[in-house]
């Protein structure tokens, strides 16, 4: 066995350990969203095996994809299976949410299937963004779910919830305190209806919160504001004397108050997505990201709480585990990169999801995917005795990058240093491993070269991919085509 297999085995083995033993106070109200909008997904039989390496016994995902609620039986591993928005219509219909409850809920209820606890109605189904298109369908959608799960025997103890974004409060401009929060007045009937909905049926308001997304989305948000280690600008809310040092905290409590209003000051929440991306913007940094989770997991080991609930068991899913390179980047580049652990499943960062209560001085190690095969050790790049670089290689490059993950090489991003050649050369290498190293993949009208020297260099790193699925490797487009519209491509540019 190599080296590094051992380190990964006894790593694995020490955090089984301390799991037996109750040593992963912070993992029980710890979760993380499994995302699967990837060209090559990590085989789900090695991402539970991750999860279950790393102490992690919450999960939360999207859909109901057989692959991971398969890999997920016997786990023992609790889950938050999704139903998208494009599907909330049909689940207005009775007798298909009934279906989609026994070909998805039911199926897994035995002994050693899915510990399902959640069913996620949606998600963020009310954004801004959307234009509507859901708020008629949402609430008839929860409710049917919830009523298929009671018809089936299983609605003590799998509850039908919604995860919301936080748009859907908020406090008003002339007093924009955390006491003063009252859910989005263009929805306020309806999410009523659905807060009365999810108090009777004993489920919990569901919502994600992205301090990075307050920082993101105004330059002149405080930057410490958005941690947990104090500011030098608290928000004081005079409403309550309290003052608020991190907006997590001032976030929740909007959220409190505004579930206060509508008369389910009790109700519990749910923290169905919180986390700090890495790449894709000048504040998404590895550093932020893990000074970010530090924090977090500080308090939710010390069931701190937050002011208007103070000393109280949080649950909280991080978003996300693994980076997916097929998101879309509307909301900005960094959607791609929020993941604690890489596309193949490596750390990014020292962390400890203990919170700091697992013993020791360092930070601890989160255990890596174990198995994980990748294609051959070669780079597709730039090539240096190519004829006419300079006019051809722009097209070349927005093509590459139209097709596979360029997120790196925007402003403030990890590869962001790289002249012409070095962007040319990233782009060349991340569609050809998108398209499996296929031969052919790396030519570009004679632009490209494949080498076995890894070009990365300081904070930009050049990929080498994971081998696909046999579903995936059906789902690549043959290199042949590729090329064929790269040709396509260059003839209507030079006709126009």
């Amino acid at each position: 066995m190599a080296a590094s297999c051992r380190r990964q085995a006894v790593a694995a083995a020490l955090v089984a350990m301390a799991v037996l033993a109750g040593g992963l106070p912070a993992a029980a109200a710890l979760g993380v969203n499994w995302g699967t909008m990837a060209t090559h997904r990590l085989p789900s039989g090695t991402v539970v095996r991750m999860l279950q390496d790393n102490g992690i016994r919450k999960v939360k995902l999207f859909d109901a994809d057989p692959g991971p609620m398969d890999a997920l039986a016997g786990s023992g591993i609790e889950v938050m299976v999704g139903i998208p928005n494009n599907m909330l219509d049909m689940m207005t219909d009775y007798g298909t949410a009934r279906d989609w409850v026994h070909e998805n809920v039911s199926r897994y209820n035995f002994d050693g299937g899915v510990t399902i606890k959640y069913v996620a109605v949606g998600n963020e189904p009310f954004l801004s963004s959307f234009n509507g298109t859901f708020l008629n369908v949402t609430l008839p959608a929860l409710q049917n779910i919830q009523r298929a799960l009671n018809d089936a025997g299983l609605g003590d103890s799998i509850k039908a919830t919604v995860p919301l974004n936080a748009d859907v409060y908020n406090s008003p401009q002339s007093n924009p305190v955390p006491s003063a929060g009252r859910f989005r007045a263009d929805i306020a009937d309806l999410m009523t209806q659905i807060v009365e909905f999810l108090s009777q049926s004993g489920a919990p308001f569901t919502v994600n919160i992205y301090p990075f997304l307050s920082l993101y989305g105004n330059a002149g948000f405080p930057l410490d504001y958005a941690f947990f280690d104090g500011t030098t600008s608290p928000v004081v809310d005079a409403g309550t004397g309290i003052s608020y040092t991190n907006v997590f905290d001032a976030n929740f409590d909007t959220l409190v108050s505004a579930l206060a209003a509508a008369g389910a000051a009790g109700l519990p929440v749910v923290v169905g997505e919180v986390g700090w991306p890495t790449d894709g913007d000048v504040h998404a940094t590895a550093a932020l990201a893990q000074k970010f989770y530090a924090g977090l997991l500080r308090k939710l080991a010390a069931n701190a709480g937050t002011p208007l609930r103070p000393n109280q068991y949080v649950e909280v899913y991080l978003f996300s585990l693994i980076d997916e390179d097929a998101k879309s980047i509307a909301p900005g580049n960094f959607e791609r990169h929020w993941g604690i652990m890489r596309y193949d499943g490596q750390p990014k960062y020292p962390m400890d999801l203990t919170g700091g209560q697992g013993g020791g001085n360092a930070p601890a190690a989160l255990v890596p995917a174990r198995g994980v095969r990748y294609l051959p050790r070669q780079w597709c790049v730039a090539n240096p005795n190519g004829t006419d670089l300079a006019g051809k290689i722009g097209d070349s490059v927005t093509y590459a990058c139209s097709l596979s993950d360029c997120t790196a090489l925007g402003y403030g991003s990890s590869c962001n240093g790289l002249d012409a050649v070095g962007n040319a050369s990233y782009a060349f290498n991340m569609y050809f491993q998108t398209q499996n190293q296929v031969e052919g993949s790396c030519d570009f009208q004679g632009l490209a070269v494949t080498t076995a020297q890894d070009p990365s260099r300081d904070t930009c790193s050049f990929i080498v991919q994971i081998e696909p699925s046999a579903a995936g490797r059906r789902r690549r487009a043959p290199a042949a085509t590729a090329m064929l519209l790269l040709a396509v491509l260059a003839v209507l540019q030079v006709a126009l």
